[in-house]
């Protein structure tokens, strides 16, 4: 019988400790593997195993090449199995700027190995949030290694957009009302604004509010193929238009391609308008690309994700996953095929009509020929393409 393995991620120890021990008390004879990557740099983290009442084991972990996904093949996945046979329950809590997508990633290859795949399974993976600075941080500019939270020396992501990533990869949110003194705990404005927000960004991911109790995480194994889907820019579940009090979600869907030089011109308005953006595009120049947008406060990611199926032979349909197929139906139009303008943009106050004005005025139009236009996305794609 396999046993648990269940992920807590989490911008602030703060949070994310009450939330492991809660699962170590309900769980009598549970076990967490916290890795501290503060000295990552100098190719050492170190490693605490412990239970409910005690640690059983604290040790510095020398790593071969100083980064997370050493710390994670080379220790973490052989202390889980080691530790498979004594515990009911094993809790990975992750650093504090460490992604879960990384660690599911990583533990995929061990549950798909034909020796270890039966000692362990994935059955959740919750991120623990502060009510208080959740709201707070989202907004935030500040790259990690600005404030202490880096995972190496070259690490160069941005607060607000790992902790989008931690919402985003999480199967359940747990919202944390009590923090250690002499900081106040939350009072309900803030525990109000942070489920409404959590509503916008992750729409589909169940929220424990405080007092509510925590999902099953002693059930059966979670595909770690269908977590990738969710997130993944070609199969994304990306939210829906939504309008509450403090927060609005727009969402702007047209089939057309754009003009490169246009859209470039507005990158910078899309990404400071909102809080958080998502979606895939395509461009009139690059009619076989679909290109993934992603910014969280101003601070925007562009990347190629791949071929549209449409610029694919029909076979290429049976190679793709059954999700993508059913993405690319849904999204499927007699001219254009799976090629789809598809953003989500979350903030306060949004103004939808001048949002869809503005992207509208960048898509190419009737009879402007796409060859040879300005690209100055080249910069950016085709760097992508030469490595």
């Amino acid at each position: 019988m396999s046993v648990p393995v269940v992920v807590v991620a989490g911008m602030h120890d703060t949070a994310r400790v009450p939330v492991v021990e809660r699962l170590l008390r309900e769980t009598p004879g549970a076990l967490a593997f916290h890795h501290d990557l503060g000295g990552i740099a100098g190719g050492v983290a170190v490693r605490t195993v412990r239970g409910a009442a005690a640690v059983l084991d604290r040790t510095a972990v020398g790593l071969k090449h100083g980064c997370v996904t050493c710390a994670l093949r080379q220790d973490l996945v052989p202390q889980l199995l080691r530790y498979a046979d004594h515990a009911p329950l094993l809790v990975v809590d992750l650093w504090d700027c460490v992604e879960p997508r990384l660690v599911t990633e990583v533990l995929a290859e061990v549950l798909d190995h034909p020796a270890w795949g039966g000692a362990i399974r994935l059955t959740g993976v919750l991120t623990a949030l502060d009510a208080q600075l959740m709201p707070v941080d989202i907004c935030r500019g500040d790259r990690l290694s600005d404030i202490g939270k880096a995972s190496d020396t070259g690490d160069e992501r941005y607060l607000a957009g790992v902790l989008a990533h931690q919402i985003e990869d999480a199967t359940a949110l747990v919202v944390v009302d009590e923090v250690p003194a002499p900081l106040p705990p939350a009072d309900e404005e803030d525990l109000h604004l942070c489920r409404e927000l959590l509503g916008h960004l992750a729409p589909m991911t169940p929220v424990i509010m405080p007092g509510d109790p925590l999902p099953r995480v002693t059930g059966p194994a979670l595909c770690t193929r269908e977590l990738a889907a969710r997130v993944d820019p070609a199969t994304a579940q990306l939210p829906c238009r939504t309008y509450t009090s403090a927060v609005d979600t727009v969402v702007w869907r047209r089939t057309g391609p754009l003009h490169p030089a246009r859209f470039f011109a507005a990158v910078g308005f899309l990404a400071g308008e909102s809080v958080r953006s998502r979606g895939r595009f395509w461009l009139a120049n690059r009619p076989d690309r679909m290109l993934a947008w992603e910014a969280a406060a101003g601070a925007v990611t562009l990347r190629d994700a791949g071929p549209w199926l449409a610029a694919l032979p029909d076979a290429a349909w049976e190679a793709v996953s059954p999700v993508r197929r059913l993405t690319a139906s849904l999204d499927w139009s007699p001219d254009h095929g799976d090629r789809v303008q598809h953003l989500v943009l979350t903030g306060p106050g949004l103004d939808e009509d001048r949002i869809h004005a503005l992207l509208d005025s960048c898509l190419l139009g009737p009879g402007e020929p796409a060859g040879d236009l300005d690209d100055p996305f080249a910069a950016v794609f085709d760097l992508d393409a030469t490595g």
